[in-house]
């Protein structure tokens, strides 16, 4: 090989040393050159891997705080339901509790108004079988009332029941006789004036009850009519009957034992009530009849009271000689008890002069009194 006219031969130990050494030299050239390439592109990678790093850094730090909570949370939300089945559980324990007791009282409730289902159901029964009863009663009534004998022993016997309730039975008398040979159905004894006084049960039924079944005016004029004239006979009746004079009280008493009746008659007849007025009949219905035995009653204790002054007045004289002879003898009591208080006083003023002496003879000392002739009775007798 010629390089600028010199003949270079590569069999030369020293141009191959040369060679080599060059050949070196730009292998470390290239080598350099490679290596600051390298170190261009790798400045770039490191910034990116940096940044990487730094991300990845905050994405560990990121997840551990979200593990952190995470883990707060967890708990947090064990506590709240732990809490809350807590809560649940004593919710449920308090409506357990309230349902138990609702159901006991509701169960309480329960049977005390299916005892007093019962009851009212006996009570049902019962007044079922008194209705039952009640209506026999009545049917029986009406065959009672349907008849005029059977009317007037009814009429009657509520009488009776009246005026033994009312007055004392030493007081009245029943089915009395009198002297032109009618009989009284009741004769009360009240003394003068006015005198025994007749009462009679009347009962004019058959008129009333057509005045209730009329349905036309002309029906209730008729019945008006029958039932006038039923009563106004029964008020001349007594009058003639039971009115006497010297032997009876100057008027009677017609008794109707119906206050539906009474009622009618006040309400509609007030002519037949003055017509009573007139003859001296007096009407009474039970209710009435009860009050005007009162004021009988009142009249006879006035009566038994007047006949017993004089009864009254020797008791009172007796008992006023009892009363002079009792503050008498209070009187000497009283002397006997100032005497006996008087005694004591004395007998208690000489027990403590006693007393008094023993306490002074109890404090001698008879060790100082030797050879001493000691105190003389007089002298004991002046301490």
């Amino acid at each position: 090989m010629t390089i600028n006219g010199q003949e270079i031969s590569l069999q030369d130990p020293l141009v191959l040393l040369v060679l080599a050494f060059a050949v070196l030299i730009f292998l470390v050239l290239l080598t350099l050159r490679a290596v600051a390439r390298s170190t261009r592109m790798v400045d770039p990678l490191a910034q990116q891997m940096s940044h990487l790093g730094a991300r990845v850094q905050s994405l560990s730090d990121g997840q551990e705080r979200l593990a952190g909570g995470l883990h707060h949370v967890s708990e947090a939300q064990a506590q709240s339901q732990t809490a809350m089945l807590q809560v649940v559980e004593t919710r449920l324990a308090e409506v357990h509790n309230k349902m138990t007791e609702n159901l006991h009282v509701s169960a309480r409730r329960t049977a005390h108004s299916l005892g007093e289902l019962g009851e009212r159901l006996q009570a049902i029964d019962k007044a079922q079988d008194n209705i039952t009863k009640l209506s026999g009663d009545v049917l029986s009534l009406q065959d009672i009332l349907a008849n005029k004998q059977t009317r007037g022993a009814f009429g009657e016997i509520q009488l009776q029941d009246i005026v033994s309730k009312a007055l004392p039975s030493d007081s009245y008398s029943w089915q009395v006789t009198l002297s032109n040979g009618r009989r009284a159905d009741c004769l009360i004894h009240l003394p003068n004036p006015p005198g025994p006084i007749v009462v009679d049960a009347k009962f004019p039924l058959e008129g009333y009850e057509a005045m209730q079944r009329s349905e036309t005016k002309d029906e209730l004029a008729r019945a008006a009519q029958a039932f006038r004239l039923s009563v106004r006979k029964h008020i001349r009746d007594i009058r003639d009957r039971y009115i006497i004079e010297g032997e009876t009280a100057d008027g009677a008493v017609m008794f109707l034992p119906s206050e539906a009746v009474y009622a009618e008659l006040h309400a509609h007849f007030p002519e037949l009530v003055r017509e009573g007025f007139e003859a001296r009949v007096w009407i009474v219905s039970p209710t009435t009849c009860m009050a005007t035995l009162n004021t009988m009653r009142a009249i006879l204790k006035d009566a038994r009271m007047r006949e017993q002054a004089g009864a009254i007045r020797k008791e009172l004289g007796l008992l006023y000689a009892d009363v002079d002879r009792l503050s008498a003898r209070v009187s000497n009591l009283d002397r006997h008890f100032g005497q006996a208080a008087k005694d004591i006083e004395e007998i208690k003023v000489s027990a403590d002069k006693a007393g008094k002496r023993a306490r002074r003879l109890d404090n001698f000392d008879f060790e100082e009194m030797h050879g001493d002739a000691g105190p003389t009775p007089d002298a004991l007798t002046r301490g």
